[in-house]
């Protein structure tokens, strides 16, 4: 199963950088939902600092932010650490909520295929519904582009 624009999300759980993550956590709140290849890649590293930088206008807007890979949760703490990200990472090294997202894609990297996290940003509205997404996500001017989104709704 993935989600679909307008799609009430189930409610799910994660380990995350500041504990158990939880979707009706964040309820009441829009909540910005970004899944990235790997900790402390060049692409990775700008998008998280993009969203960092970001902030006080997504919290103004009434938005929480929280990353998402399969990287590990001491990976997670050290990358957070050391570009100072204000939200939390989610692990999510068994896939679920890539699964649920939809987000693993076959990619060619040095001219093989492998298989990998498609860096993609979902929406999900106050409501806990799915209100927009972005999937192949080229970093520059991602963030301010979902900002916007985030303060239209």
């Amino acid at each position: 199963m993935s989600v679909t624009i307008g799609q009430k999300l189930p409610d799910f759980r994660a380990a995350s950088t500041g504990g158990e993550f939880s979707l009706s956590s964040t309820k009441g709140r829009k909540l910005v939902l970004y899944f990235y290849p790997k900790d402390n890649t060049p692409g990775c590293t700008n998008e998280s600092i993009d969203f960092r930088d970001r902030i006080d206008a997504f919290e103004k807007a009434g938005a929480t932010i929280v990353g998402v890979s399969r990287d590990s949760l001491k990976s997670h703490e050290g990358f957070r650490a050391k570009h100072a990200l204000p939200f939390e990472l989610i692990s999510d090294p068994d896939e679920a909520l890539c699964g649920l997202f939809d987000v693993m894609k076959m990619k060619n990297m040095y001219g093989r295929q492998v298989r990998g996290v498609e860096r993609s940003t979902f929406v999900i509205g106050s409501d806990g519904t799915l209100a927009r997404e972005w999937r192949g996500v080229k970093v520059p001017g991602h963030a301010a582009e979902v900002l916007d989104f985030v303060r239209s709704i």
